[in-house]
């Protein structure tokens, strides 16, 4: 145990950073996706097309290229500075917003085609359509598969290690490499991986609770 109550405070930083990458990127991929998501079944063919091909040409470049983008190609562009931590984030996000667009999608087509024209029928705009009528509907019948993109973000945090982002996949480096700190590598690397496991029972526990809830509300 040495290694944990040896390191406390580089294991809270790397936590908690793990946490914020997960958290904001969640966000953003939330948000993001919720739009291209409405864009991806909108009955505008531009707001169709960009829709589309946003999530084509990112879902299908690999992650690692698109952190290798933002960390080192933003700097390029003479934009403002952000941190490496910052630039994860939005990796990450926009990353994951594809994966989020196309489940909401899957959802949205579960959702009967006549309660949408009632809608429009009575004189609703679309953007009141998706939010009033589709949505909410979409979101109860995708809450697994959506639970499950949320627990691939918060595995694929462990990217973010590669770019000098201080999660807990860069916490083995990090200790290894501060003089006089307890733990060897392979001991390290165990207990990060215990602590994804406990994160992702919890994200479980919170689906099972959402399937529960929202099976009830039906």
């Amino acid at each position: 145990m040495d290694v944990i109550f040896g390191n406390l405070d580089l294991w809270g930083g790397a936590i908690a950073n793990t946490l914020l990458v997960f958290f904001v990127g969640g966000l953003i991929a939330l948000v993001l996706g919720i739009i291209v998501g409405a864009m991806r079944v909108s009955p505008v063919p531009i707001a169709r097309g960009v829709g589309t091909a946003y999530v084509n040409i990112i879902r299908n470049t690999p992650l690692t290229l698109v952190f290798f983008f933002f960390v080192f190609g933003y700097p390029q562009l003479g934009l403002p500075d952000l941190s490496n931590t910052v630039l994860g984030i939005l990796a990450i996000g926009i990353y994951t917003a594809t994966y989020v667009a196309e489940v909401l999608r899957a959802g949205i087509n579960t959702v009967p085609v006549g309660q949408a024209e009632a809608a429009r029928a009575i004189g609703l705009p679309f953007g009141q359509v998706m939010t009033l009528i589709v949505l909410p509907q979409a979101f109860r019948s995708v809450v697994p598969p959506m639970m499950s993109v949320f627990i691939a973000l918060l595995k694929n945090t462990t990217v973010a290690a590669g770019f000098s982002i201080a999660e807990l996949a860069a916490l083995r480096a990090t200790i290894n490499d501060a003089p006089g700190r307890p733990g060897n590598p392979m001991e390290v690397l165990l207990w990060v991986a215990v602590v994804f496991v406990v994160l992702v029972l919890a994200m479980s526990a919170v689906q099972r609770h959402l399937e529960n809830k929202w099976r009830i509300a039906r």
